[in-house]
């Protein structure tokens, strides 16, 4: 079944790139934005995450906690966040089960070759747990925008 706006966001407990466990359940009572993304340094992701990184004054002050996920290792994230100075936890999906109760798994082409991958998405889950909204027409280089206009609407 296809989560839905209303819903309750799946919970869920992952490492992240500092080896911490992080629990969706730490986040009742505050706003988050739960993005999953399809890889570390790569082009796009890249540019998703640091417009987040310079925007999330913006995003802290709207009350809004930033969670970014892929099946990438908590290694790979520690050096993502590293390189790129990102603010906030890096949720490490390895064995694909948060992808998969969040349905972001699945079939992708990319120039004509199929393989298995993220399906670039945000759930906006609200301070009760429940799906606020679904972004799946994400805009890399303006993604915390997206955020606010949501929350704001």
């Amino acid at each position: 079944m296809a989560l839905k706006k209303g819903m309750k966001a799946p919970t869920f407990s992952v490492s992240d790139q500092d080896g911490n466990l992080v629990s969706l359940s730490d986040f009742l009572g505050k706003k988050v934005v739960l993005y999953f993304y399809p890889k570390d340094n790569t082009p796009t992701c890249t540019e998703q995450a640091c417009n987040l990184r310079d925007n999330i004054a913006q995003l802290k002050k709207a009350g809004i906690t930033v969670l970014g996920i892929s099946v990438d290792s908590v290694r790979k994230h520690k050096n993502f966040e590293q390189k790129f100075s990102l603010p906030f936890p890096l949720l490490a999906d390895e064995n694909h089960k948060i992808v998969n109760d969040y349905g972001v798994w699945g079939e992708k082409k990319l120039y004509g070759r199929v393989y298995l991958g993220i399906y670039r998405t945000t759930f906006l889950i609200d301070e009760t747990g429940k799906i606020f909204e679904i972004i799946t027409d994400v805009k890399a280089n303006n993604h915390a925008q997206q955020i606010l206009d949501c929350w704001e609407n």
